[in-house]
């Protein structure tokens, strides 16, 4: 199971389930269990993608590139 969540600064994450620290590229290193949970996926391909759509729906039509694209 893995868990959608947001960070203070508003970046949309994910984290596998159990986990206890998560650490956002803002450096702000918080505990899982404290955010507000906005979705939850049994495969991480659905977690990527929901957090594509919260960080596009915030932040607009972002571009995502992976590796294979470059």
């Amino acid at each position: 199971m893995y868990l959608i969540f947001r960070c203070n600064c508003g970046r949309a994450m994910y984290s596998k389930e159990g986990v206890i620290q998560k650490k956002c590229v803002c450096g702000k290193v918080f505990k899982v269990k404290s955010r507000r949970i906005l979705a939850k996926t049994e495969d991480v391909q659905l977690a990527i993608q929901k957090v594509k759509e919260l960080q596009e729906e915030k932040y607009g039509g972002a571009v995502f590139t992976t590796a294979d694209k470059i």
